[in-house]
């Protein structure tokens, strides 16, 4: 199939004017294939000669095509691009009569079966180019249109569209859009349970699938609170309304992403419909994705990028709306502890890889590229620069040249330049140097604290450090300019009654300039700990002074802020992963430390890092056993730190990680057994799958045991988590049947070869597994090829042995990048898989 160019784009947008497009599906038609015939109404501009161009789509059967009345032959389909030729100036019509292919994979029109009922659901998901595997289209995001959408469905069905929808027997019309990019166009049609209500005279509607029912009507309140505080605080800050008729979130089956912010009908996938117990955290996840989600109706829906260079217009400041929102407007009040600990570290780790970007890419040359760069930098590192922007502007200029920005192009494209002319008009600072330094740039600066004593004072200064090379990826992204930041600087003094405890003594604001340094000096003893970037409002990784660093290993719980120790914490890690700090001392850290942390999400964010980096990979053989006892004592002590039930998410947090960590089966093994662990939880579909995962690596069940627990809990998790186990037995069958399953048929949906994949590699059976090192890279080319993006992703992420940390890995993948020629999506992946695979070499040997 062809790529779109960015010059391609270019060419047509010139050329056409895209203004309605008609479509009927009819999904009544079997369980491969749907009907989907489209009418698009297209002007040539005036002033062309009579010329070529082409619609986009990629049937099962094409069935036929008009232009202007007069037939196109089929035949003159080629891979994805039927050719339109010699049309004159004016208006056209073309007519498209096809048969698409239901997906399994998450891409285009997704079809689900429940294995709880037996209902089916269907939902598209057409981002970035998948449009074509539902309807024909002129697909790029600046030929919005007008869409009018018909849906013929089986009897019973409830079809949700971006606009309200009305319906005479099985067929669902929905009103017309405004004009809106083609991705956009979404569809969920299946028996949904569905939870009405109004807010400011709109509809408001959540769905999912009839077996999730009871656990959508206990959070419905819950859901649809956070929607509509959401909604009322941008209210507040936009001065455009929200743009479309009503607004519907969906809770969908085998959702690649966490949401998709379709106008007036999101999906989520639906593990945010929660069937087993989580945290307070989680639920300040899903709260952020909602509103998250919501921005986007401004951000990426009302104004709309005009090539995918600017993706970071839509998600960064979703990014940011959504956690400085969730915020403001929710009891979730602590969302950037969260952020800092999770998302700055997915943005630090991929800006410091080969494959890193600008936030804001000069040119993305095609779709193909383009789709490569969702990643930590365009969401959490463009957030995270946007934060900083604001501190820097001031709120107020800000959300000014947002609305200016909103107000000069409303159900229009816009670009980097078109947004910093608005920002402009709101403000006197120099925002094109600012956008120069922080959006075309690539690379974590590092800011470093110099402290000296002189005449009874002592002065601080904060000096730029360049970071670890990074060597530079196939397009030579590295870059090693530093930025300007503006930054809080805290002092603690140890609390006079209680060592273990810091008290602030100051908070300093200050600017450290992009070509040099700034000190700050104050009267008296030097503090005991001085913590850069404290409030984490720039994006930098930090280090301390050796009497600090001191303080930090004595004394980090307590500190009294939880945003500042997340700050900390992340301090911590990038040393670890820079070389700078032993694996070891950070899990001393944790040992002494983590047992007395109250925030989740810091708890969250440090046993993750210490488990699936420390302990899997940055730890030797030899040395992962003392790493993963550190971890079940670890946790031992918040099981028991949390026994008068008053930390509830605190103790299911160190329960899971207790069960992963365990290295023998007894005590996980009794739990099972007694249906809970002593003093609670009760064991829940995840916490009983988690369990029996974890005794199968160890060798403790076979597969009656999984197959009863199936029985018992047959629904699409269940099937998931059975597919993990059966894949993590240690056994040569196991082992075989889990690889052909994944590699060689293709009947796996993509969260069937996720949980697959999931179970497939394991440090500890790495005897057993060894044959399939060298097999990943020839077989996961071929896969990828054969299936497409999201199972080349998938692949890459999950079925990677990432736990063969040594050169015979690393030289492997480095000939297959070399010679095998993986798609796009799969070469991103191994490549940055091998650069982790490398880093932990070199931390290994150091």
């Amino acid at each position: 199939m062809s790529v779109l160019t960015r010059d391609e784009a270019q060419n047509r947008a010139q050329l056409l004017d895209v203004r309605h497009y008609t479509i009927d599906l009819d999904l009544t038609r079997g369980d491969e294939t749907f009907d989907s015939r489209t009418a698009i109404r297209f002007t040539v501009r005036d002033g062309q000669d009579a010329t070529d161009t082409f619609v986009e789509l990629k049937p099962a059967e094409l069935r036929s095509a008009t232009l202007d009345g007069q037939p196109l032959d089929p035949r003159t389909l080629d891979g994805n691009r039927l050719p339109l030729k010699n049309l004159a100036p004016g208006e056209h019509e073309l007519r498209v009569d096809a048969a698409m292919r239901y997906s399994r994979t998450g891409e285009g029109m997704h079809r689900f079966t429940d294995p709880t009922d037996g209902e089916t659901y269907v939902y598209t998901q057409l981002f970035l180019d998948d449009v074509q595997r539902v309807y024909a289209a002129f697909d790029q995001p600046d030929l919005k249109a007008v869409f009018d959408l018909t849906v013929k469905a089986p009897e019973g069905w409830t079809v949700l569209a971006n606009s309200v929808t009305e319906h005479t027997g099985g067929v669902w019309k929905a009103a017309p859009t405004p004009p809106i990019s083609t991705y956009l166009v979404a569809v969920a049609a299946g028996p949904w349970h569905s939870v009405r209500t109004e807010h400011r005279g709109l509809p408001f509607g959540i769905h999912c699938r009839r077996s999730l029912a009871p656990f959508l009507e206990a959070d419905a309140d819950e859901i649809l609170g956070v929607t509509r505080a959401c909604f009322d605080r941008y209210h507040e800050k936009f001065a455009e309304p929200y743009p479309f008729d009503s607004y519907d979130q969906a809770f969908v089956p085998e959702f690649n992403a966490g949401a998709m912010e379709n106008p007036g009908l999101v999906t989520f996938r639906d593990e945010f419909v929660y069937r087993s117990a989580v945290t307070d955290t989680e639920r300040q996840t899903r709260a952020m994705v909602i509103a998250h989600e919501m921005a986007h109706m401004w951000f990426g829906d009302l104004v709309t990028l005009k090539w995918w260079d600017d993706i970071w217009l839509n998600e960064s400041f979703a990014e940011y709306m959504g956690y400085q929102t969730t915020a403001e407007a929710t009891r979730f009040t602590d969302t950037w502890t969260d952020f800092g600990i999770t998302r700055k570290s997915w943005g630090y780790d991929a800006d410091q890889r080969p494959s890193t970007h600008p936030v804001a890419p000069e040119a993305v040359p095609d779709t193909a590229s383009a789709l490569l760069n969702f990643d930590g930098i365009s969401y959490a590192k463009g957030a995270s620069a946007l934060r900083q922007l604001v501190a820097w502007l001031g709120e107020k200029d800000f959300l000014a040249g947002i609305n200016t920005h909103f107000a000069r192009h409303r159900f229009g494209n816009a670009t980097l330049a078109d947004f910093i002319d608005s920002l402009v008009a709101a403000t006197d600072r120099d925002v094109h140097a600012w956008a120069d330094a922080w959006l075309r740039t690539t690379g974590v600066d590092t800011l470093v604290p110099e402290l000296r004593a002189q005449d009874g004072n002592w002065h601080l200064a904060v000096r730029h450090r360049g970071s670890p090379a990074t060597p530079p990826g196939p397009a030579g992204n590295h870059d090693a300019r530093t930025r300007p930041h503006r930054i809080t600087v805290g002092l603690y003094d140890h609390d006079l009654h209680d060592a273990r405890r810091l008290t602030p003594r100051d908070r300093l604001e200050t600017d450290v300039p992009a070509d040099g340094d700034t000190t700050l000096g104050a009267a008296g003893p030097r503090p005991a700990l001085v913590v850069l970037n404290d409030g984490d409002l720039t994006y930098a990784k930090i280090r301390f002074d050796d009497t600090s660093f001191r303080t930090v290993r004595a004394a980090l719980s307590g500190l009294p802020d939880p945003l500042t120790r997340a700050v900390v914490w992340n301090a911590l890690r990038d040393a670890v992963r820079d070389g700078e700090l032993p694996p070891t001392a950070y899990l001393e850290t944790a040992r002494a430390h983590l047992p007395h942390e109250t925030d989740l999400a810091v708890v969250q964010g440090v046993l993750s890092f210490a488990a699936t980096r420390i302990a899997d990979r940055y730890a030797r053989p030899d040395q992962r056993p003392a790493a993963l006892a550190t971890l079940t004592d670890l946790c031992r002590d918040l099981i028991r730190r949390t026994e008068d039930g008053d930390h509830p998410g605190l103790r299911l947090i160190a329960v899971r990680h207790f069960i992963d960590a365990a290295a023998h089966p007894h005590a996980i093994a009794a739990w099972l057994a007694e249906g809970t662990v002593p003093g609670g939880p009760e064991l829940d579909p995840e916490l009983r799958w988690r369990i029996l995962t974890r005794l199968a690596v160890l060798g403790a069940v076979d597969e009656a045991a999984i197959a009863a627990e199936l029985e018992n809990d047959p629904s699409a998790t269940g099937q998931e988590g059975a597919a993990r186990c059966r894949a993590a037995l240690p056994d040569a069958d196991a082992k075989a049947a889990a690889w052909q399953a994944m590699f060689t048929r293709d009947d796996l949906s993509n969260y069937l070869f996720t949980a697959t994949a999931q179970g497939f590699w394991q440090p500890e059976q790495a005897d057993l597994v060894r044959p399939y090192v060298p097999r990943f890279y020839q077989d996961a080319v071929a896969l990828a090829a054969r299936r497409g993006p999201a199972i080349a992703e998938a692949a890459g992420q999950y079925a990677f042995p990432a736990h063969a940390v040594d050169p015979d890995t690393l030289r492997l993948g480095e000939e297959c990048l070399r010679d095998a020629d993986p798609t796009p999506a799969l070469r991103r992946k191994l490549v940055d898989q091998l650069d982790d695979l490398a880093r932990a070499l070199r931390l290994r040997k150091a």
